[in-house]
């Protein structure tokens, strides 16, 4: 089969996301920023709505308008935003068209009248009474209160529809998560509200339901007659990099655990669903978290990064030595908890979560482990077969298998077999997640977005386990920055069934 080109590549979409809607794709849209002079704006946000702009994905009539506190003019953002976009030569003219669509207004968030100047600025567009209103909130989550009950009250369109994305964190626990949740339901439908995680616009992430539902092979294997457990693993290489004080608000648990690793557990450990509709697909994962309980804390070990005395930079610091962290604090920057769903295929298999910053590489997979071989007749020189779906980077599927070592009787070795399609879509750029999601949000799909009952089901798990480690403040272990993170975290994994065996010889 031939690679697809780039432009092959976003006809697809265009005919996947729009198909002959075509009145929708030309209608007018606004697209708001509240948050624009922050670093998730010009990092992400815009740079995202460029590149979608520039690959003709956006509706034809779009409008881009940014609010925010400071008094900034497009002119201010486009230079903030220019280091992110990746622009080349010959898209000059794409990208001063646009940024002819966008507008900047400074207000507060807690002030009415600012977003009553918000509102009509957005009905003096050209088609702004008629249009459709996406709302994005790069906004810290202390301030959602005050900017939805303004929006609701003097921003929404009468006449399209409004759609509003929230970052996460969406609470700090089951408590402060369900009053954001009420407070969210009094004033906008669940239809109309979007709450991204990134992880689950990743190419690989959403892929693991074709993998599971596309497949006959795996059906028959996948549950706890051969699944001996399950690892999901979450690394960073870098540590705070001077957004300690943030991060030391919420921890790993919070960032990363509860969140990302979750939502790939539940697309690995739910049953089928009736369909792909976004109803069908979500009811399946809420069952699966129904079936979690709290994990003990003879299950988890949190780790906190020191400085690396012969490294060289940042590796040099540890998580204490940054600034804006509290000198004696408690907060863990890795973590690794063992789950278990009490459900009858899961029963009895442990699900590894881990996650930390500081570490010696980039990486997030999932990672199924099956049982050993029964009545094995190699002298016990057999290993367990593995299959790995790497999210990030190098997206990759390949399955672990034994295979004989050459030139040697019944001598088996362990071989990586590559399943991924990488060559079809070899040098083509693919949306990222980003990309996917607020495309998704254009379409009215909430397939990708975290729903109210899956978002109390999380915080119900990991909610019991925050209280505990905040009410005893034990100091993490101490790991090196730059190693694989605590000791311990190994030892826990090799308890509940893990197997660690050698390296690999890669064949494709």
């Amino acid at each position: 089969m031939e690679p697809l080109t780039r432009s092959e590549v976003f006809v697809q979409l265009r005919k996947e996301l729009y198909g002959d809607k075509e009145s929708s794709h030309s209608s007018t849209h606004i697209f708001i920023i509240l948050g624009a002079s922050g670093d998730l704006a010009k990092k992400k946000i815009y740079p995202t709505l460029w590149w979608l702009f520039r690959d003709g994905l956006l509706p034809e009539n779009i409008y881009i308008v940014g609010f925010a506190r400071s008094n900034l003019t497009v002119e201010d953002i486009k230079a903030a935003c220019m280091p992110h976009m990746k622009v080349t030569d010959d898209e000059l003219d794409s990208l001063s068209a646009f940024f002819k669509r966008n507008s900047y207004l400074s207000g507060r968030y807690d002030v009415g009248s600012s977003f009553e100047q918000l509102n009509s600025h957005l009905l003096s567009l050209p088609g702004g009474e008629n249009a459709s209103r996406l709302f994005y909130l790069a906004l810290p989550p202390t301030i959602y209160h005050h900017v939805s009950t303004n929006l609701r009250e003097r921003c929404m369109s009468c006449k399209g529809w409004n759609r509003v994305i929230y970052e996460k964190p969406f609470g700090r626990d089951l408590q402060s998560s369900q009053e954001l949740s009420v407070h969210l339901s009094s004033l906008l439908k669940e239809d109309q509200i979007y709450r991204i995680d990134h992880y689950l616009g990743k190419e690989m992430v959403q892929n693991l339901m074709i993998l599971r539902f596309g497949n006959r092979i795996f059906g028959p294997i996948w549950n706890r007659n051969s699944v001996a457990c399950v690892v999901l693993t979450f690394k960073e290489p870098f540590g705070t990099q001077g957004r300690g004080g943030y991060f030391d608000g919420f921890g790993i648990i919070r960032d990363v655990m509860q969140n990302h690793l979750l939502q790939m557990l539940c697309l690995i450990a739910m049953e089928k669903p009736a369909s792909t509709s976004p109803a069908d697909v979500r009811d399946e994962k809420v069952k699966v978290l129904k079936c979690i309980s709290s994990p003990d804390m003879r299950n988890v070990v949190l780790g906190q990064y020191v400085g690396d005395s012969e490294g060289e930079g940042d590796s040099k610091l540890g998580y204490l030595d940054d600034p804006t962290v509290p000198k004696r604090s408690c907060t863990p920057t890795f973590a690794t908890a063992v789950l278990y769903v009490h459900n009858e295929r899961w029963d009895g298999v442990p699900f590894i979560l881990r996650c930390g910053k500081a570490l010696n590489e980039q990486k997030a997979e999932v990672r199924l482990q099956f049982t050993d071989v029964p009545g094995d007749i190699f002298a016990e020189r057999c290993q367990r077969n593995e299959l790995v779906v790497r999210v990030q980077p190098d997206e990759a599927i390949y399955l672990k298998m034994m295979t004989k070592r050459p030139g040697v009787f019944f001598s088996p070795e362990e071989t990586e077999l590559d399943l991924t399609y990488k060559s079809r879509y070899k040098n083509v750029k693919l949306p990222d997640a980003y990309e996917r999601l607020i495309l998704d949000v254009f379409c009215g799909n909430q397939t990708h977005f975290v729903r109210s009952d899956e978002l109390r089901e999380a915080w119900r798990i990991f909610t019991p386990l925050l209280h505990q480690i905040e009410a005893v403040k034990r100091q993490p272990i101490p790991y090196k920055y730059g190693s694989r993170g605590p000791t311990e975290s190994d030892d826990l994994m090799q308890r509940v069934g893990f197997r660690y065996e050698g390296r690999y010889k890669c064949f494709t």
